[in-house]
């Protein structure tokens, strides 16, 4: 008989990359998930790794049996959710991406508070400045700025009017002054951040005759907005983030808003893949999110 933690040691391996990764996640050793892989691999006569002893990899039948697998765990946790919900609680795992900058300095609190508030849910949360696939890997939502590419992407806007700040340290400002006009910005050390292979270093503003792109360049590049962050916060040069990001740095005078109200629009959303991942946690989570930006960002 297939055993359920069975499926879900595999199914979090195949997320994980590796036994030893899945293991440190389940918060067990290497060996137990080894042995539920090769216990479900038995169960269904087939291999669903590739091993060897540097790498492992999906086989063809791991392949077509992974969408069955996750069919599984997620049909289990909607069923508890639906018991739950029946109660007025939610409960079970809810699983988050959120951007580097912000979810470290920003959201990491407010999760705190979310998951005292409903201690049955089972935060998973998955914190980097790459676009996570919401259809191909097992995300419930994502906080993500900017209009969506994706048109089948349903969008729950968090910060609707969110605008990227250029901004800098007191002591940067001191020693080389502040730019009028975003043209201006040629002539200091913009410190950019890497977006996928590209390098942003195009910097878009709203001027009152249209939008006006800027080429800068700088010393330092980042593909980490938490590293770009803490680099403006030392003078080591001008920033261009998001003002959901540094609202509380502003405020305290750590950094100075060089050209205000000349930023580009930047939406902020919480993004799931289709419209039936809108479970209660996530609209909990969603209205959540709205009062604690409402709070803290003029």
């Amino acid at each position: 008989m297939i055993r359920l933690d069975d499926v879900a040691a595999f199914v979090q391996t195949v997320d994980a990359g590796s036994f030893s990764a899945a293991a440190r996640l389940a918060g067990g050793t290497p060996a137990m998930v080894s042995n539920a892989v090769q216990r479900l691999e038995r169960e269904l006569g087939v291999r669903l790794f590739v091993r060897s002893t540097r790498s492992m990899r999906l086989s063809d039948d791991g392949e077509r049996y992974l969408p069955h697998a996750r069919a599984m765990l997620d049909s289990l946790a909607s069923g508890s959710r639906v018991l739950a919900e029946g109660r007025g609680e939610i409960s079970g795992p809810l699983r988050l991406a959120v951007p580097s900058d912000l979810g470290r300095n920003v959201l990491l609190p407010w999760l705190d508070a979310f998951q005292a508030e409903h201690p049955d849910v089972t935060l998973q949360l998955r914190i980097s400045d790459r676009t996570t696939d919401l259809h191909r890997h097992p995300i419930d939502a994502a906080v993500r700025y900017g209009v969506l590419r994706d048109s089948t992407l349903v969008a729950q806007p968090l910060l609707p009017d969110n605008r990227r700040v250029v901004c800098a340290s007191p002591d940067y400002v001191a020693r080389h002054g502040a730019p009028a006009h975003p043209d201006e910005l040629r002539e200091h050390n913009c410190l950019c951040f890497v977006w996928g292979d590209q390098v942003h270093d195009r910097w878009l503003f709203d001027l009152p005759r249209g939008l006006h792109t800027v080429k800068v360049s700088g010393n330092r590049i980042s593909d980490d907005g938490e590293v770009t962050h803490r680099w403006g916060l030392a003078g080591h040069g001008i920033i261009y983030k998001s003002r959901a990001d540094i609202e509380a740095d502003l405020r305290s005078g750590r950094l100075i808003d060089l050209l205000p109200s000349l930023g580009e629009h930047a939406p902020l959303n919480l993004v799931t893949a289709h419209r039936s991942q809108l479970t209660p946690a996530v609209q909990r989570l969603r209205d959540f999110l709205r009062e604690g930006f409402a709070r803290v960002v003029a």
